[in-house]
């Protein structure tokens, strides 16, 4: 699957149509991003199951602002809505992987069930 830029009008569809989004933060004036960018690519041929995304923060800065990314580039994997990993920082090939293995064996019933038990907490 290919890379799909994310914008404010996009994003949220993005998430709640997709099960596993992996979201990357960058600008085009980044090294680090731009040197992390085939990588991610790499990995959106080789995860078909999961929507991959890049958010310019140069040009979406309202989301950059949303999601309070202070440095890039930043990795977001939101899993049935919930973000599951949010970190600066490019990845080499294989952390990548890895870290798709993690958030593939979540157990997300328990996920859910414990942001409800919190949120049901915060209301009493």
């Amino acid at each position: 699957m290919a890379v799909i830029e994310a914008t404010q009008e996009n994003f949220e569809d993005l998430i709640l149509k997709n099960d596993t989004v992996i979201v990357d933060f960058w600008a085009p004036w980044c090294a680090p991003c731009r040197g992390f960018a085939p990588t991610f690519e790499a990995a959106s041929e080789k995860y078909p199951d999961i929507t991959f995304v890049k958010v310019n923060t140069e040009v979406e800065q309202s989301l950059a602002g949303y999601f309070q990314i202070r440095s890039i580039p930043t990795l977001m994997v939101f899993r049935e809505k919930v973000i599951l990993y949010a970190e600066a920082g490019a990845l080499p090939a294989n952390a990548l992987d890895s870290l798709i293995e993690q958030v593939q064996a979540v157990d997300m019933a328990q996920v859910h069930k414990e942001i409800a038990e919190e949120q049901a907490k915060q209301q009493s």
